[in-house]
């Protein structure tokens, strides 16, 4: 079974490059590339990536205008039939913003940017992106951002966690973010945003594999649907 997927590039975006190189080394198919004035997805698609960067230059908030763009009714669109959908670092922020997930996300608390590999706990081990995880696995996945510290509401925080929403938490405080939370899935459980980026993480010559797995975890699911 062959395995589609597109990545979402932004003017501003800087990893897209990064997550087409890891979907095609992990799946064997090559990412199909779609601009973000684009109106429409490519037919068939298994996979949508909204990757890192800084879209739009941050301008008014981050994210806040590529979840304007064109491309993004028919992301929307795809996202509530059910196609998987990871934003990764700009990415989450842009489904924030779009309404596909819940929270802000706002400066780091330190009001500097952060960029080293920080240690995650895998909180949920079920779903579509993490069923390749153990239960409370501990990974070592890069982070790259100035505005991760994730935000909301004490009720909205308590779903999440009652749900089993939370799909990762940081081991450490890297950026403020509400209860530690490093990445969110929706409550149809097939969009996921995450700040720490997976997609540099494939390699052991790049200092570790453990962001492999979420991809891996995808393919597997929807080869075994």
């Amino acid at each position: 079974m062959g395995f589609t997927a597109a990545v979402i590039t932004f003017p501003g975006s800087n990893c897209d490059r990064d997550m087409a190189v890891a979907i095609e080394q992990i799946s064997g198919t090559p990412a199909k590339r779609v601009w973000h004035g684009d109106a429409e997805l490519p037919d068939g698609l298994d996979f949508i990536a909204l990757p890192g960067g800084f879209s739009y230059g941050d301008y008014l908030r981050s994210g806040a205008m590529a979840s304007r763009s064109p491309i993004m009714r028919a992301v929307i669109d795809a996202a509530n039939r059910g196609v998987p959908v990871l934003g990764v670092c700009n990415g989450f922020q842009v489904l924030t913003e779009a309404g596909l997930l819940p929270g802000a996300l706002m400066r780091n608390a330190s009001q500097n940017f952060v960029c080293r590999t920080v240690s995650l706990r895998v909180e949920n081990s079920k779903s579509l992106f993490t069923a390749g995880y153990a239960a409370q696995e501990r990974i070592d996945i890069p982070v790259a951002h100035h505005d991760g510290n994730f935000f909301a509401d004490e009720a909205t925080l308590d779903r999440l966690e009652g749900e089993g929403r939370v799909a990762f938490r940081y081991l450490e405080s890297v950026n403020g973010s509400a209860r530690d939370i490093a990445g969110v899935i929706n409550d149809a459980g097939n969009v996921l945003g995450m700040m720490p980026h997976p997609e540099r993480a494939i390699e052991a010559a790049h200092g570790g594999t453990d962001g492999a797995k979420l991809f891996e975890s995808v393919m597997s699911e929807l080869v075994n649907a």
